[in-house]
């Protein structure tokens, strides 16, 4: 419910804490990209405590290259 500035921020913060845990846990930096969104695509209402709650989020997606 911050301004957009501040919930950006959160996320990456959030992002950046789980990028460190998987290096931390012996992924190699270099086979992790890190994106933020903030507000900006959200999976549910923002107009319900709810919603927000699941909008608070870190998705990761597995790539095999």
């Amino acid at each position: 419910m911050g301004k957009p500035a501040q919930n950006l921020l959160l996320s990456k913060q959030r992002t950046l804490a789980v990028s460190r845990y998987l290096v931390q846990q012996g992924v190699p930096a270099t086979q992790i990209k890190s994106e933020w969104f903030g507000q900006a695509k959200p999976k549910a209402s923002n107009k319900t405590a709810a919603g927000r709650a699941r909008n608070r989020r870190v998705e990761m997606k597995v790539m095999f290259e």
